[in-house]
């Protein structure tokens, strides 16, 4: 399919980039909380709690946390705040796009926490819509290469609604229309997706290729943002080459 940038460089794979387990374990968490609320706590009947189950255990979480969260998200448990899903729009330097997927307890410390971390890096907070307008919201399967061919998959996923897919690395990327998802998912659900969600990915005109300084700066600023508690997804329009990743941001 034609003329999209690798995915690595659009949006960062979680857990690569976490240091410390705890986080990884507070960021499914979250997750998985969300889901259960917004689904209910049947992973049979919810894809999305279903999905960020299984992370948790790729993850090697332990399974009382999970149940743990999925009791906090059906209000089970009473042991503070509710998570909350927020999203907060900015740049960063060179004046890249940055969309941030949050999950947090407490709006007024994240708004100033990720404030700080935009101003440091010579960017800012902007208003909703500020940077979304550089994106379109799509639906996402993510597939393992392994679990189909190309020929079988474009047959079952544009029967399914969805409107492109093509590889990237070891996977096979599937995109739809936001409410094309939950029918895509179930389409696809016996191949074992790796995700399927609404991600952001920018408009090719506003793409921005970055090398040198520049993308060195994206790349820290990218995963000062990711490795943030409360940040679930990072995505920007920045084309930054894999090594400068690798050395910088990872």
């Amino acid at each position: 399919m034609s003329g999209h940038s690798k995915w690595s460089t659009i949006k960062r794979k979680k857990g690569a980039l976490d240091a410390k387990r705890g986080k990884i374990f507070t960021k499914l968490a979250r997750e998985i909380q969300v889901a259960a609320r917004v689904g209910g706590g049947d992973p049979d009947a919810n894809p999305r709690l279903r999905l960020a189950l299984a992370a948790a255990s790729a993850a090697n979480m332990p399974k009382d946390n999970q149940e743990r969260a999925i009791r906090k998200g059906l209000g089970e448990l009473d042991d503070g705040a509710q998570v909350e899903e927020v999203r907060y729009e900015g740049r960063g330097p060179a004046g890249v796009a940055f969309v941030l997927e949050c999950m947090t307890d407490n709006r007024n410390r994240t708004v100033s926490e990720l404030r700080h971390l935009l101003s440091k890096a010579g960017g800012e907070l902007g208003t909703g819509g500020s940077a979304t307008y550089m994106f379109d919201r799509r639906g996402v399967v993510v597939l393992p290469r392994t679990a189909v061919d190309e020929d079988t998959l474009m047959e079952r996923a544009l029967e399914a609604g969805a409107d492109e897919f093509w590889p990237e690395g070891d996977v096979w990327v599937v995109v739809c229309a936001p409410e094309e998802l939950g029918q895509v998912q179930g389409a696809l659900d016996d191949l074992g997706p790796e995700a399927a969600e609404l991600r952001w990915i920018p408009k090719p005109e506003f793409v921005v290729e970055l090398s040198g300084e520049a993308a060195e700066q994206v790349a820290q600023t990218w995963a000062k943002l990711d490795d943030h508690d409360d940040v679930q997804e990072v995505y920007t329009n920045a084309k930054i080459p894999a090594e400068v990743m690798e050395a910088h941001g990872l």
